[in-house]
C-alpha cells in the first residue's frame, strides 16, 4: 500500500535542499553580522501559550492534541510566543537588549495554496528590551538586507498601530481586537457591519476609515490632522527619519494592522511580485508579550520571513560542489575504501556500494556529473599511486593520493 505525504506538506530532494541551505546560510550570515545570536525552542508547547495572545479563535488553525499526561499541547503555529516564553522563563534578568534569531518549522491547519503550507518555515529575528525607534529601524533594515542577500526585492510598507489605536480608546478591548483583525484583512464591509453592531460613534468611524486608507508621503501629516499631535505620531516620525538614514525605500501605510492583538506600535510588511495573492514575504512590528506570560512588561520588536515564499521567487543557484568517484576492481575494493576516506577530507567523494563492474562505475560517474574519477588498480597501487582521470577532457595521469587531493582543491 502506497502512503502519500499529508496534505500541505512537502518532500525536499537534494537539489532543492541545496538551494534552501544556500539561502538559509545567507540569512544567518546577516543575522550574525548584525550581532544576533541563534536560539531554538521546542516544536510543541502548552496550548495556552498561543491562545493567551491570540484568543480561542486560533484553535481552528492549530495542530493540537492531549499528551499521555492529559496535557493540552500544540505544535507551534509561529515562533514569537515561544521566544518570549523562553525570555520570561530564563532571561529576564539578562542585560538588555537581547538580540535573537531563529530558523524553524511551524504548523497551521490552513487550506494549502501557492506559498502557503500546513508545515512551513520561518526565519525570524527578535530584539527584546528596547522601546527606542533605533531598535525598530534596525529590525526593519535587517529584514530588507536579508531579502537582498536572498536575491529578493520587495516593497516595504510601514505603519504604526499606536496611531490607529488612539481612535479606539473608548472601545472595549475585545472589540478593539476584532476591529484590528478586520482592518488587517482589508475587510471594509465586515468592519462596517461590526461597527454598526457595537454602535460605534459616527465621528470615530469616519476618522478610522480615513486613517486606515492613508498611504504615501503625506500620510503622517494627514494622520496628525485626524488624531492630533499624539506621542505615537512623534515616535513614527522618529522611526521614518532613521529609515531614511539607512537609505531604505518605503511607503507609509496606516492600513497595516498585522491582525494580532499584541502588536502595540510600529508594524511593517514587505511584499513581492510573483506569488499571487500570498505576496507578503516578511512582516513584523513592536509588541509587548512578556507580561501576558507572567513576566515584567518588556518592549520588543521582531519579524518573521516566510522562508517558503522567498524560495518560490529567489533566483539564487548554489554552486555545485566538485565531486569525484573512486573506482576500483574486485581485488582493490578495500584499498579504494581507504583512499576514498582520505580524499573525503578534501572533496566530495563517492565510492561504489553496488558491486558494479569497472565500466559501470565509470558510467555512474558520468551520470552524477563527477568532475574526475580516481582509478584504484593493482598496478597503480604497486607504484604507490592512483590514476586521476578528467571526465571532461578524458586526460589521465598517475599521482599519489596527496597529489590528487592538492590538484582537486585547486
Amino acid at each position: 500500500m502506497e502512503i502519500p505525504k499529508p496534505r500541505g506538506t512537502r518532500d525536499f530532494l537534494p537539489p532543492e535542499m541545496a538551494k534552501r541551505r544556500c539561502i538559509e546560510s545567507r540569512l544567518r550570515e546577516v543575522a550574525v553580522h548584525w550581532g544576533y545570536g541563534e536560539i531554538k525552542t521546542p516544536t510543541f508547547e502548552h496550548i495556552e501559550l498561543f491562545t493567551l495572545k491570540s484568543g480561542e479563535g486560533i484553535l481552528g488553525e492549530i495542530y493540537n492534541f492531549k499528551d499521555k499526561g492529559d496535557r493540552e499541547i500544540a505544535l507551534r503555529p509561529e515562533l514569537t510566543a515561544p521566544v518570549v516564553r523562553m525570555y520570561v522563563e530564563e532571561l529576564q534578568k539578562s542585560p538588555k537588549p537581547l538580540k535573537f534569531f531563529y530558523f524553524d518549522n511551524c504548523f497551521r491547519y490552513e487550506r494549502p495554496q501557492k506559498g502557503r503550507f500546513r508545515e512551513f518555515f520561518q526565519f525570524g529575528v527578535e530584539i527584546i528590551g528596547s522601546i527606542r525607534p533605533e531598535a525598530e529601524a534596525e529590525v526593519i533594515a535587517m529584514a530588507v538586507e536579508m531579502l537582498k542577500m536572498a536575491g529578493v526585492t520587495g516593497d516595504l510598507h510601514v505603519g504604526h498601530l499606536g496611531i490607529v489605536r488612539s481612535l479606539l480608546k473608548d472601545i472595549l478591548p475585545e472589540h478593539q481586537g476584532k476591529i484590528m483583525r478586520l482592518v488587517d484583512k482589508k475587510d471594509e464591509k465586515g468592519l462596517e457591519d461590526f461597527l454598526d453592531e457595537i454602535n460605534a460613534p459616527d465621528d470615530m468611524r469616519g476618522k478610522l476609515f480615513r486613517l486606515i486608507g492613508l498611504r504615501g508621503i503625506n500620510a503622517v501629516h494627514e494622520a496628525r490632522e485626524l488624531v492630533g499631535d499624539i506621542g505615537a505620531i512623534s515616535q513614527f516620525d522618529a522611526l521614518l527619519s532613521l529609515l531614511d538614514v539607512y537609505g531604505l525605500e518605503y511607503q507609509v501605510d496606516l492600513g497595516i494592522a498585522r491582525g494580532l492583538d499584541y502588536y502595540t506600535g510600529m508594524v511593517f510588511e514587505i511584499y513581492c511580485d510573483g506569488l499571487g495573492a500570498q505576496n507578503q514575504v516578511c512582516g513584523g512590528g513592536s509588541y509587548r508579550l512578556a507580561q501576558l506570560f507572567g513576566g515584567e512588561d518588556t518592549p520588543s520588536t521582531g519579524y518573521a520571513i516566510g522562508f517558503d515564499r522567498i524560495m518560490e521567487i529567489c533566483e539564487v543557484k548554489p554552486a555545485a560542489p566538485v565531486s569525484i568517484v573512486v573506482v576500483s576492481f574486485e581485488d582493490t575494493r578495500k584499498e579504494a575504501i581507504v583512499i576514498a576516506k582520505r580524499l573525503r577530507k578534501h572533496v566530495v567523494t563517492y565510492i561504489d556500494v553496488m558491486g558494479r563492474k569497472f565500466k559501470d562505475q565509470i558510467s555512474y560517474a558520468n551520470t552524477i556529473g563527477a568532475s574526475h574519477v580516481v582509478v584504484v588498480g593493482k598496478n597503480e597501487l604497486d607504484a604507490g599511486k592512483v590514476a586521476l582521470k578528467d571526465m571532461k577532457t578524458g586526460g589521465q595521469e598517475l599521482l599519489t593520493v596527496e597529489e590528487v587531493a592538492g590538484r582537486l582543491k585547486e
